[in-house]
């Protein structure tokens, strides 16, 4: 039952190697070409989609970080996509383990962590210390807004990676009591199961969202 429950997020595959991250660039094979044709109502959609984040990401990381969007909106994209591939049936998962999104989030706090060290050393000790703190708190507000601040790419990875692999979970473990079910019981099931995949797509849509905006708000917060 284990083994069933948790396949869908094995990466191997029966040729005993990692293929199925082949998933995470599938959507290269596919969304390329929609730029090359007439503008349809999808490259449109997503024309529109991208332009609000870049005014959103642009306001949040101020003039002096002009150019700086399009790395939060192209994170934000390959999650987007990644996130539904994985609703598609028999296709892994591939935001759902800790190797591609801790690949995500620690080099992208890393290279915040050194540039804000390096060009604004003064405004990263600034922030070890929020204005208004007592003299005699200050010791342990360094000692935990440290902590806060290293934790950082694990959250953002686990807070990814927790949220798609609960919604599948959820969904495997309620297709897998189907055949013990009366007819009455599994047409229940069936509208459950489309609630659901409609609550995953919302998912998969705000969680990409956060891991963008939040990616967006540590770079601010080095300038």
């Amino acid at each position: 039952m284990i083994m069933n429950l948790f396949s869908s997020f094995d990466p191997s595959s029966n040729w005993n190697i990692s293929s199925n991250w082949i998933s995470s660039t599938l959507c290269l094979m596919v969304i390329p070409t929609m730029y090359w044709l007439v503008p349809s109502r999808p490259n449109l959609i997503w024309i529109k989609i991208t332009s609000t984040l870049h005014k959103e990401f642009k306001t949040l990381l101020g003039t002096s970080s002009a150019g700086s969007t399009l790395i939060f909106v192209s994170l934000f994209s390959f999650i987007l996509i990644n996130n539904f591939m994985g609703l598609y049936p028999y296709i892994f998962t591939s935001t759902s383990h800790m190797a591609l999104t801790l690949s995500l989030a620690l080099p992208l706090w890393l290279s915040f962590m050194l540039f804000g060290w390096i060009n604004n050393t003064m405004h990263m000790f600034a922030h070890l210390v929020p204005q208004g703190t007592p003299p005699i708190l200050m010791p342990f507000m360094v000692c935990i807004e440290t902590i806060s601040n290293v934790i950082r790419p694990g959250t953002l990875a686990i807070r990814l990676s927790a949220n798609m692999i609960a919604g599948h979970l959820l969904m495997t473990l309620l297709g897998n009591t189907g055949p013990s079910l009366s007819i009455l019981m599994i047409n229940i099931l069936i509208i459950v199961q489309l609630l659901l995949i409609l609550l995953e797509s919302a998912v998969s849509i705000i969680q990409s969202y956060v891991f963008a905006v939040l990616s967006t708000l540590y770079s601010s917060e080095v300038n």
